[in-house]
């Protein structure tokens, strides 16, 4: 079996970057926040932004950014470089922590943000600062499957999500799913660091008999040809919701919040919502939607809020001693 993988961990507690903040002599306050409008004022010929964003959004980043780039020379005279860097949610979300300057994340759940929230380089209410909760693009959890083979396999958060769902959402017991789930990750023959990573396993290289991973990642094999399986979207599934943001902290230092926060609104214009359809991503806008007719199968979804958002997820699953705990101890 194939596993996509991502970090498990706690989301931190927003009230950290409120703390600091509130901690702050008034003049202080306002000084910084004039340092930036300075920064900003002082606009040079050109910019340069650095997305952060998770391995499987590069193909469609890569033909998004260059439409932005032109849209914001041509709006306001001045070229704009945007710089991506890519790789799995976790180990992303860590860099930018560890000091990766980043002028955007795009990453793929709300609880890695909250890890930047949580270090105060993102400040709260980020979720109201873009439409549909700040959040561009959806996916699903599919299932490739080598021919002839009927087992499973997972991984992931997201994939543990559609696993448990796929039972308690359909009516089964807790206790039906946790032991289908404990099942599965016996079958487990390997844990890729990375989507793009698990999709290369199971596809170049042969490894295991079915992969867990997002529905992206099928849409992509196949238009490339790697893929020509069977893929099985099964339902009901979880609604994986992939948020976007604006790194306050880096954005003010730089003096790029502007071009910034134009470029993370980009992400629903039009253009930009069919390049996602066309990548394997489903769309957020009404335009999108539209684009996007015929070309997923139907899902009954479920989402994160149905379980009691993440910290609630996080506590019961992944937290020390959780769900996760229990059924890595008894499945590895």
């Amino acid at each position: 079996m194939v596993f996509s993988t991502h970090s498990f961990g706690r989301r931190g507690v927003a009230a950290l970057a409120l703390g600091g903040l509130a901690a702050l002599p008034i003049a202080t306050l306002g000084g910084a926040l004039f340092s930036a409008e300075r920064a900003e004022a002082q606009t040079p010929k050109k910019q340069t932004l650095l997305l952060v964003s998770y391995a499987v959004t590069k193909a469609a980043y890569d033909k998004i950014i260059p439409l932005f780039e032109k849209e914001w020379k041509s709006k306001t005279g001045q070229d704009i470089d945007i710089k991506g860097s890519y790789g799995g949610s976790g180990s992303q979300t860590r860099a930018v922590i560890d000091g990766l300057e980043a002028d955007v994340v795009g990453l793929a759940m709300a609880s890695d943000v909250a890890k930047l929230e949580a270090k105060g380089l993102i400040q709260p209410g980020w979720e109201k600062e873009f439409p549909n909760q700040s959040v561009p693009i959806n996916s699903t959890v599919v299932a490739f499957l080598r021919p002839g083979n009927p087992k499973t396999s997972g991984g992931a958060r997201w994939n543990f999500l559609a696993l448990w769902g796929s039972i308690t959402r359909a009516g089964g017991s807790e206790a039906a799913a946790k032991s289908f789930i404990t099942g599965v990750y016996k079958n487990a023959e390997v844990l890729p660091k990375d989507a793009r990573e698990a999709t290369d396993t199971f596809v170049k290289r042969r490894q295991g008999d079915v992969l867990l991973n997002w529905e992206t990642e099928a849409v992509l094999a196949r238009k490339s040809g790697e893929w020509t399986g069977p893929v099985k979207v099964f339902s009901p599934n979880v609604l994986t919701e992939m948020p976007i943001a604006v790194v306050d902290r880096n954005v003010d230092k730089k003096g790029t919040r502007k071009a910034a926060q134009a470029f993370a609104q980009f992400l629903y214009t039009p253009a930009a919502q069919r390049i996602f359809v066309d990548n394997g991503f489903r769309p957020v806008t009404p335009q999108g939607k539209t684009y996007a007719q015929g070309k997923f199968p139907s899902v009954k979804f479920f989402k994160v809020g149905d379980f009691g958002g993440w910290d609630a997820i996080d506590k019961k699953f992944f937290g020390r001693g959780g769900l996760w705990d229990q059924i890595f101890a008894q499945s590895r």
